[in-house]
């Protein structure tokens, strides 16, 4: 007994010490843009069955944490999910069939009818008896690597990237519940006990309708408030009991226990505040600190290379499943031709054909059914390996990249109220400033003669492009009209991409939710003036820069594009002055900087210095020198 407990605990911190040089493996090989999860893969395949068996896969206690690992990856998928985003807003004038949820909708329809003759021609052939579940293991695709992409390239706000996120979004979810309805029919067939799915989804229905009410009870509120970063982790604790409920509901319906699983990441994604990410942080550090790894370093542990080069039939079907993953998509891309160019389509393609987590589970539940054999899901795993790191250099070769676009500069202020007019003068101290107003004005009126002025309803494309919003870097809409705002703060992000988009809510009465899940930054002027004298109380000193009243002193933003100062220590670099870096936006990671920090392209730096110096820093860091 205790050589066997020996055996599983060396096990244990070989996978555990794996998993915490894979990250640093990675690091030292990102030119390459491998995922993590695929070098753990790829390490647990050198340990495993088909390497040096240094690993007690019999180990019931392995065997649960891989498990457990699984469907915590599939809770963490679900809590990924942004339901607002399936219900993107198009303009009026965008014809109906080229609006991102439509063209999403029909590109799923085509995916699965593609990965349903791929299926059943597998079948023909041998490979599975399962023909309609291949087809949607076929049809899943990578939301966890689609979403980064995206927003690396800041295309998740456009029209384009929209698209695509919804896409991705329906493959995701719609895939897993057809998947759980195929494998309840392969197990008990084609019977009432299939409803039960019905009774999931209601419990899950009933939950969140019982969630918002207990939530909106201020009491309540207030109490999970004081104990949430205590030890208790009250919201860490309550979805770790929400997930492993409804995945014990699910089994003991008989259904896939990892739909349970997402359906409570789901839910915790809607009843928890999308901007606030202090509890998904801390859920992504549970599980990818610790279960996911173990997860797929056990995937590639048990993975069977023997099997696949067992005969000429088993290798000649890799590249068969890899063909087919990748016309399957780009078959289906092809409906976004109408409203994206060729590039942007192709792109497409690529993008959505990376597979990874859920193909993986798809592979694993039905080589657990017995419909595949241990070769095809050998086959099926490296196909996910494959396309998951091809996919994003396709991507990246086949969409030109955004930094080459002209750098976006200046605001624009959709108004002509008086606020707005303050707002202008100040800003354009600064920065270029445009002001969009449906009202009669003259350039006469405005407060500083460098002001442009541009009349037109803002709501209307063409008066945001004689703007310039496509060359804007912030729009602020300041109507008294909530809707107004919001139509006209969705054609920014949509049709021009611009990247900071803010609006307020006079009467500080209705949350503007289906903005600010787009990104849209709402100011409420009640919680605005109590931040305001909170910050004169507690920081007399930055809250005399911040709002001009130490008037030799400024606060800029700037984007670092001087090719000259990339991978830069900070302390080599010279700025005018006393100009400083005091903080650093790269991607979501928000930095405070030191000496030895490096610059990257890209990165977002706020500066402080004497007024006579900090124009000259922000020139120096946004021209494009030494491309």
């Amino acid at each position: 007994m205790e050589s066997s407990n020996n055996d599983v605990l060396l096990s244990l911190l070989l996978i555990t010490s794996l998993a915490a040089i894979v990250p640093l493996l990675s690091r030292r090989l990102q030119r390459f843009r491998i995922p993590i999860v695929v070098w753990e893969i790829l390490v647990g395949i050198v340990i495993g069955k088909s390497g040096l068996h240094w690993v007690a896969t019999e180990s019931e206690i392995i065997q649960f944490l891989a498990w457990f690992g699984f469907i915590f990856l599939m809770f963490l998928s679900g809590l990924e999910l942004d339901f607002g985003a399936l219900m993107p807003s198009a303009n009026a004038e965008t014809p109906f069939w080229k609006r991102p949820l439509v063209m999403a909708g029909i590109s799923f329809v085509i995916t699965l009818a593609l990965g349903m003759f791929i299926g059943f021609e597998l079948k023909a052939q041998g490979v599975t008896e399962a023909a309609i579940l291949m087809g949607l293991v076929l049809s899943t695709t990578s939301l966890g690597v689609v979403m980064p992409i995206l927003k690396e390239k800041r295309l998740v706000t456009s029209s384009y990237g929209q698209t695509i996120l919804v896409a991705a979004l329906l493959a995701d979810f719609l895939t897993l519940f057809l998947l759980s309805i195929d494998v309840a029919f392969l197990v008990k067939g084609l019977t009432l006990d299939l409803l039960l799915i019905l009774v999931l989804l209601v419990a899950v229905a009933v939950l969140l309708r019982v969630g918002r009410s207990l939530l909106a009870n201020p009491r309540l509120a207030q109490i999970l408030e004081d104990v949430a970063e205590t030890t208790a982790q009250i919201r860490v604790r309550g979805s770790f009991a929400l997930m492993v409920a409804l995945a014990a509901l699910a089994s003991v319906l008989g259904v896939e226990v990892i739909l349970g699983a997402f359906l409570a990441g789901a839910a915790v994604s809607i009843l928890s505040d999308r901007n606030n990410p202090v509890l998904r942080e801390k859920l992504d550090a549970i599980g990818f600190g610790f279960f996911i790894p173990i997860f797929f370093i056990m995937v590639g542990v048990n993975l069977d290379l023997k099997a696949l080069l067992a005969s000429p039939e088993n290798l000649i079907l890799l590249p068969e499943l890899l063909i087919a993953a990748f016309l399957i998509k780009f078959g289906a891309a092809l409906v976004f031709k109408p409203a994206f160019s060729w590039r942007e389509t192709l792109a497409a393609g690529a993008i959505l054909s990376a597979r990874l987590s859920l193909i993986i589970a798809a592979s694993a539940i039905a080589l657990d059914l017995g419909v595949i054999t241990d070769a095809v899901n050998t086959a099926i795993i490296l196909v996910a390996i494959i396309t998951v790191t091809v996919s994003p250099i396709l991507f990246d070769f086949l969409l030109p990249d955004r930094e080459a676009i002209p750098m976006r500069r200046g605001a624009i202020i959709v108004s002509s109220r008086e606020l707005a007019l303050a707002l202008a003068k100040q800003l354009a101290k600064a920065i270029p400033v445009t002001l969009v107003t449906r009202f009669p004005l003259r350039q006469s009126d405005l407060p500083d003669p460098n002001i442009r002025l541009v009349q037109g309803d803002a709501r209307d494309p063409e008066v945001l492009r004689q703007a310039e919003a496509h060359r804007a870097a912030s729009l602020v809409c300041l109507s008294t009209e909530p809707s107004f705002n919001e139509q006209v703060c969705k054609l920014a992000l949509q049709e021009f991409g611009v990247e900071n988009v803010v609006t307020w809510q006079p009467d500080d009465q209705r949350r503007l939710e289906s903005v600010e899940r787009m990104g849209v930054k709402v100011i409420y002027p009640g919680m605005a003036t109590l931040v305001a004298l909170e910050g004169s109380v507690l920081f007399p000193e930055s809250f005399d820069v911040i709002s001009h009243q130490a008037e030799e002193m400024e606060m800029r933003q700037v984007r670092l594009r001087n090719r000259r100062y990339h991978n830069r220590a900070l302390k080599e670099v010279r700025l005018p002055g006393d100009v400083l870096v005091v903080r650093l936006r790269r991607g979501e990671d928000r930095i405070v900087p030191h000496g030895e920090t490096e610059l990257k392209l890209g990165d977002v730096l706020l500066l402080v210095g004497s007024t006579a110096f900090i124009g000259d820093a922000v020139r120096i860091l946004e021209e494009e020198e030494g491309a």
